[in-house]
Parts: C-alpha cells; structure tokens; sequence
C-alpha cells in the first residue's frame, strides 16, 4: 500500500485541511499504514502537483486552513491501484529471528519483551473493541460501505487476538524448564 492512496481514500471520504486529516489518519487508517504528520503533509503537495487533488479556495481571515479535495483523476488512480493484483506481503518481523535465536542460544529475558507487546497488543485490542462497539452496532443491514469499513476493522480484531494467542504461547514455552 502506499501512503498516497491512503490519503486519496480519506480525502474521498471527507475533503479535510492537512491537520484534520492527519487527525483522522491517527484515528482510522493510520492503525493499518502508519504516516507521520509531516509525510502527510509532504504527500498532499505532491497529491497536488500529479494534479490528483486540489486546495479549495481559502476562506478569509486569520489561521485558516487549506482544505483538500480529490479531483477526478486521483479518483480514477484511486481506482486503478484498487483493481491491481497484489502478492500478500511476507511477514517480516524482528520478533520471529529474536525467538529462533532465542531456541538456539537462550535462555535469555526475551520473556519480559513478549509480556511488553502482550500488553501493547490486548490494549490495542480494547481500543478496536471500543470502536466497534461505538460506530458499528449492528452492520449486518449497514450499508456496503459501512460493512466494508467494519470488516477493515474485525481485520484488526482479528490481528490483535492472533497476536495476543501467539505471545500467549511464546510466554508459556519461555517459562517452561529449558532442555537438557
């Protein structure tokens, strides 16, 4: 994925000025592609000059803020990446070398970082939960776009307790008397 299509996404949602949607990013997408404010806001010049999206006129006064909109052909990109075919992306993460290392060198404290993410994982976990609970009581006669944006996130629900399982487990074995 990348970050300007994630933008094209909100900002076909809701046209907002980069602050907003960098808000909103933190609150919705932003749990599935991360993006500092300031890659945002580098993004949505350069969303402006493929011709992509523009700034609405600004209002009069003081501290007012530039407000995006998608144009026709960033929603025609937009389009064109939905429709792409891609790969699933191989898991790559660091914890899975740390446990192999761990089989063959430990035992170490490996135990007290499992039991860290364990934590991150069951409140992030809470927080999808919160979400659901709040903007998806019954989807089941919810709009097509409602039920999609529900199942973007029972994905996350889903990651989460997965998540949650594995350093279940992991922390069971790493308790467990070492080998001979």
């Amino acid at each position: 994925m990348s970050l300007p299509h994630a933008l094209l996404t909100a900002l076909v949602e809701q046209p907002s000025s980069g602050s907003d949607l960098a808000g909103r990013f933190d609150r919705s997408i932003g749990y599935f592609w991360h993006a500092t404010h300031q890659q945002i806001y580098r993004e949505l010049g350069r969303l402006e000059e493929a011709g992509w999206l523009e700034a609405l006129p600004l209002e009069s006064g003081r501290g007012r803020k530039k407000v995006y909109r998608v144009l026709p052909a960033g929603r025609e990109e937009l389009k064109r990446w939905i429709a792409e075919s891609q790969d699933p992306k191989p898991l790559r993460d660091e914890l899975m070398v740390r446990m192999r290392a761990e089989a063959v060198v430990g035992p170490t404290d490996l135990a007290t970082d499992i039991q860290r993410r364990l934590a991150l994982h069951q409140d992030k976990l809470a927080l999808y939960r919160e979400i659901e609970a709040r903007d998806f009581g019954d989807t089941s006669s919810g709009s097509r776009k409602t039920q999609l944006q529900h199942l973007v996130l029972s994905a996350g629900i889903m990651q989460e307790t997965m998540w949650i399982e594995f350093a279940q487990k992991a922390l069971a074995i790493l308790a467990a008397p070492t080998d001979a």
